[in-house]
């Protein structure tokens, strides 16, 4: 059975449908929370970051996300990320 995020419990855990990625959800009953199992990560590869961070320092139109297929808003927080660093 699944643990809860939140209170950490294994028992009182019902099936709840499933979110719009398609990934099962569930319900703890201790605590009330939905939660879901096993997230399905919405990441891109280290080497599409790098590429599009070095598009935007050579100034390549559209901050490099248009040419990549990516939001430029997401290169614009790489950038911000790098710069904390």
């Amino acid at each position: 059975m699944e643990k809860c995020p939140k209170c950490g419990k294994t028992e009182n855990q019902v099936k709840a449908g499933y979110n719009g990625s398609g990934t099962r959800r569930c319900r703890c009953k201790e605590c009330g929370i939905y939660y879901t199992v096993d997230p399905k990560r919405h990441a891109y590869p280290e080497e599409t970051r790098e590429l599009a961070i070095k598009m935007y320092y050579g100034r390549v139109s559209g901050r490099g996300g248009g040419i990549l297929g990516m939001n430029k808003s997401n290169v614009t927080n790489w950038i911000k990320k790098e710069r904390k660093k």
